[in-house]
């Protein structure tokens, strides 16, 4: 069995972590080291004001005044990464970083796997990391599970969950 632990908005959070005032209000995280400056990711808030990632900075301020812009902290995303490693390597040896705010752990042992990987989770929250978790029997069922869980959501019948799975699924994973 694997578990896919995954940040979503890894970047954005790792921007404004240390900033939970701001989690109400419409923020978009600007990718500066690109040739043109996009806006590369957005909470919920700016997304419902009509902001879009690959707008400029100008463009999303247009749809949205008191959008608030943020730059990528590389150095914050890479201490997330350590963090979000440490915490999934505590559940067993068999570990990938699959991508930035991205972990795959592999079970040996797969008792009281939905409950131990919640823990993880809170741990992640108690940090506060927002984080989700997907178990299933392939890496990549269990990236996709990941996508969907609120927090965690365990896949039992492999068939079954790809049969039902929304085709917006595939293409965010």
């Amino acid at each position: 069995m694997f578990a896919t632990i995954y940040l979503p908005n890894f970047y954005l959070q790792a921007a404004t972590r240390h900033e939970p005032e701001l989690r109400d209000q419409p923020i978009a995280l600007l990718d500066d080291e690109q040739n043109k400056a996009i806006l590369c990711q957005l909470n919920s808030a700016a997304e419902q004001a009509g902001v879009a990632v690959g707008m400029t900075a100008s463009q999303g301020l247009a749809r949205c005044l008191s959008l608030i812009i943020k730059t990528r902290q590389r150095a914050q995303e890479k201490l997330l990464d350590k963090m979000l490693e440490q915490l999934a390597g505590s559940l067993a040896p068999y570990l990938e970083a699959t991508a930035p705010g991205i972990c795959t752990v592999q079970f040996t042992d797969s008792r009281d796997l939905p409950a131990k990987t919640r823990r993880v989770i809170d741990q992640l929250a108690v940090a506060e990391i927002v984080a989700q978790a997907g178990i299933a029997a392939t890496p990549d069922t269990s990236l996709l599970a990941a996508h969907l869980a609120r927090p965690v959501l365990a896949v039992m019948d492999t068939r079954k969950f790809l049969a039902d799975l929304p085709l917006e699924t595939l293409l965010l994973a």
